[in-house]
């Protein structure tokens, strides 16, 4: 196992669109096994392989409070949503910078496991908060594109100055 490293904002490799998995191989496990140690240390609750470099659809998460129930989704989407709740998000490929998005309250999302099995999962609250998250860094969506665009200036400011 191994640390990768975090690919942070104004990076332009986050804006990459992800690529479907086409064969769950001993890399991709690896890959998903090296997300997980990189997530927690870091610390974080979700990160998907396009914040460290690697364009595929793989997402690895874990919001229980004793980082014991990791979640891998290979070739997530989102099939079902419903109701609305705003929360505070950072982001670990936006370091220092936390705002308030609106998002669904719950969602349905289908993908496949590590051993390549078909899963459905319907989640809310945080849990909802961070699919939706990690799924847009899948689309090349940092949780700033959320913002309005005087909001997102002035969290690229700060960001730019945390990074100077």
């Amino acid at each position: 196992m191994s640390q990768l490293n975090i690919l942070t904002l104004p990076d332009s490799r986050l804006k990459t669109v992800a690529q479907p998995i086409i064969e769950i191989n001993d890399d991709i496990k690896q890959l998903a096994t090296d997300m997980l140690e990189t997530m927690y240390a870091a610390p974080g609750i979700g990160l998907a392989a396009t914040q460290v470099d690697h364009h595929i659809q793989l997402v690895v998460l874990d919001v229980s409070e004793e980082k014991n129930r990791p979640l891998v989704l290979i070739n997530p989407e989102i099939i079902e949503q419903a109701g609305l709740q705003t929360h505070e998000e950072g982001c670990l490929s936006v370091p220092g910078i936390y705002a308030k998005v609106k998002r669904a309250d719950q969602v349905v999302v289908k993908y496949q496991d590590i051993d390549g099995t078909h899963q459905e999962l319907t989640a809310d609250g945080l849990l909802a908060v961070c699919i939706q998250h990690e799924l847009d860094h899948l689309k090349g969506i940092v949780f700033l594109d959320h913002l309005s665009i005087l909001k997102r200036k002035l969290a690229l400011k700060k960001l730019s100055k945390e990074l100077a």
